[in-house]
């Protein structure tokens, strides 16, 4: 049986546009490792097609790209498309939700209705970019530090290594993005940037089994 994997990536303004673009990359490499990817983009990230995709292809790794809260994640327009409501619909899969705040109250919440795993950010996801690079965000080079290291986690994933492990590729790449920018040349703004990525690999937070794989 084919592996699938289900990704969300509504493109309404511009965090989502860039996290739309970095998205495309992961359903890449998925395609490249014969992974069935199911996509909905753009307007496609609804809640009926988010609920719809789930119950009839039971996909089993699930990555959310969109904004959040503590207890929703949002699609398109950010229109709520996981809830506390229905988050029963994500049992048995394994999440990874680049949202802001979602794992503090939802991500548990899913665990406790029978997701193998949630990987999400228990506060706020920092994103910097250059504005003059928004329409194209792939050449982006300071949205490149941040994006990237989440980017490591889902490519992690798609190789089949745990969760736990996907986590901590993830978080030595923010790491060394890090390092890069407090060297001896760094500048102001390269230390402004470093404490960014410092937060956001401070709260992904990894939830349920450690030691599922896709």
């Amino acid at each position: 049986m084919n592996k699938t994997l289900f990704i969300t990536r509504p493109e309404h303004d511009d965090t989502t546009h860039y996290l739309s673009k970095w998205g495309a990359k992961t359903i890449e490499f998925a395609l490249t490792k014969g992974i069935n990817v199911l996509d909905l983009p753009q307007g496609r990230a609804s809640k009926k097609e988010v609920e719809s995709m789930l119950k009839k292809q039971n996909p089993s790794l699930v990555l959310f790209n969109g904004h959040g809260s503590t207890d929703t994640i949002t699609g398109h327009h950010n229109e709520p498309i996981i809830t506390i409501n229905n988050s029963s619909i994500l049992k048995n899969k394994i999440i990874y939700a680049l949202s802001c705040c979602s794992a503090k109250r939802l991500g548990v919440n899913c665990v406790a209705q029978g997701a193998k795993t949630y990987i999400g950010y228990d506060d706020d996801f920092i994103l910097v970019y250059e504005p003059e690079k928004i329409t194209k965000p792939l050449t982006d080079d300071t949205a490149k530090l941040f994006l990237d290291p989440s980017n490591e986690l889902t490519f992690s994933l798609i190789k089949g290594n745990t969760a736990e492990i996907a986590c901590q590729h993830s978080k030595e790449a923010f790491k060394k993005n890090i390092q890069k920018l407090l060297s001896s040349e760094a500048t102001e703004e390269d230390a402004s940037l470093a404490r960014y990525l410092w937060w956001d690999m401070q709260h992904q937070i990894c939830l349920g089994d450690p030691n599922s794989s896709f």
